[in-house]
């Protein structure tokens, strides 16, 4: 497996260039046209990027990120759709993100980093709590 892996922050115009990769995350639940649709929205209010890492010019992964502040956590990064191309998963490729997106929140003067992680994620749990995150409270969502 080659081990010289580019990682860089997507341009805004090259996007799109996620979605397959968020339809494998999300196990195809939503059709490309809503994610294309809710991606485009989500650019339009800022704030949104994206880190890719590539193998050669194949985007293999992504990582998603808010720069937020809450009162509770103050500015901070939030990762989001957090994805390693299957045969390219156990090469650390989800720590570099890790380690690539902390610098850069440092670098933009950033105290902390918050995820969320879907509760049948046990892998991914891991995962994060590996990268130091603990567990806070419960993120809830209700269709209306």
């Amino acid at each position: 497996m080659n081990k010289n892996f580019k990682i860089a922050l997507i341009p805004y115009a090259e996007m799109e260039t996620i979605l397959p990769l968020v339809i494998q995350l999300n196990k195809g639940k939503y059709p490309v046209a809503v994610l294309r649709s809710r991606l485009k929205d989500m650019l339009a209010m800022g704030g949104y990027q994206c880190i890719g890492v590539y193998d050669n010019h194949k985007l293999i992964a992504c990582c998603g990120f808010w720069v937020l502040n809450k009162l509770y956590a103050g500015k901070h990064v939030e990762a989001d759709n957090v994805f390693v191309e299957e045969e390219y998963r156990s090469n650390k490729i989800g720590e570099l993100m890790m380690n690539w997106l902390f610098e850069y929140a440092k670098s933009i003067d950033c105290i902390g980093a918050e995820v969320n992680c879907y509760k049948h994620n046990e892998q991914g749990k891991k995962f994060w709590e590996r990268h130091g995150f603990v567990a806070l409270g419960y993120h809830m969502i209700k269709k209306i």
